[in-house]
């Protein structure tokens, strides 16, 4: 791996920045990162390309000369309560589309290995009770985000079936780490305040995997034999309810969370009523994940614990998002 050359996209956001930095300055690869924003802040080593969109028409045949590995991390993410009219569409031009003409065109200028960013919710939204997600189960994409991500998979698969280039799928759960946004910020920013929340007795169980974790991971497959044409999961393999993250997230603010326990039963009817389901979904169901896969075929364990990842996300949040 050490002299591999790495294509990441996606390098403005929140992975795709913290793996970029990780590959340069811990890695010593030589990178290649195309960005929207000249302006953003990389390793100085770092190649910068000015790429307009992701779309299916983007040309990245000079980004792509003497690559041999590509990260594609970037896409349209997942957003609550898109009030796009037509967000299946949004997602495919951008997930579906522009995933599948950057393969393309990296499979034609000789890349070895394809590593796509993809996401859990290819396998669903939730699991039942005592029952975990698997690489190899049936899939069931409810949503544009999920769905559009569940297409760009099977355009892959089948231009690895088509050409020597190998393709490794891996759907993570929700990421935390230093610099985190969306739900985990507002629920740190939520704790930290004092705020009463009412969820001091839900009882699910939720699989989530640290941004430490997950760049691992991904460093691992830019090279196993073993990662090749393969679809994975990845966790910290430490699942737990959103009430014991909430007591957790307290403890690494020095700042114990105020939870009220409400029966889920009554949140989950409360948050139909005001429009908050989808929300309250994620708050209050379940979602696990198996990653003895990752174990069997590349030997990996997640070598942070969630308990230190928390604490780093913490200190982050202390000095930078607090407001």
């Amino acid at each position: 791996m050490d002299a591999a050359s790495v294509l990441v996209t996606g390098g403005s956001g929140f992975l795709g920045g913290a793996l970029i930095k990780h590959l340069a300055s811990v890695r010593k690869l030589s990178l290649t990162a195309p960005v929207r924003n000249l302006s953003v802040i990389l390793p100085p080593e770092v190649q910068l390309l000015s790429v307009v969109s992701l779309g299916g028409d983007t040309d990245w045949r000079n980004a792509l000369v003497n690559i041999e590995v590509v990260v594609h991390a970037a896409a349209r993410v997942h957003v609550l309560n898109d009030s796009t009219t037509e967000p299946l569409a949004e997602y495919r031009s951008v997930n579906v589309d522009g995933t599948l003409n950057l393969a393309r065109q990296a499979a034609a200028a000789g890349v070895k290995r394809f590593i796509f960013i993809s996401s859990i919710k290819v396998n669903g939204e939730f699991t039942s009770s005592g029952g975990a997600f698997t690489a190899d189960d049936s899939l069931a994409p409810s949503d544009p985000y999920g769905i559009s991500k569940f297409e760009a998979e099977q355009g892959l698969l089948e231009i690895a079936a088509a050409t020597s280039m190998e393709i490794v799928i891996i759907r993570p759960p929700l990421i935390y780490g230093p610099g985190v946004g969306a739900n985990f910020l507002s629920m740190m920013r939520w704790v930290y305040k004092g705020i009463p929340l009412p969820l001091g007795a839900v009882h699910n169980a939720r699989s989530l995997v640290s941004l430490e974790n997950l760049i691992d991971f991904i460093v691992v497959c830019i090279d196993h034999p073993n990662a090749s044409n393969q679809t994975f999961l990845v966790s910290d393999d430490q699942d737990v309810s959103t009430t014991e993250l909430l007591h957790k997230i307290g403890c690494s603010l020095g700042r114990p969370a105020c939870l009220v326990p409400v029966p889920s039963w009554l949140l989950c009817s409360a948050s139909t009523l005001v429009g908050k389901r989808s929300l309250a979904q994620r708050l209050l169901g379940s979602l696990q994940v198996d990653i003895k896969k990752n174990n069997r075929l590349l030997g990996w364990k997640p070598p942070v614990r969630m308990d230190d990842a928390l604490e780093s996300t913490a200190q982050y949040f202390l000095e930078y998002q607090r407001k």
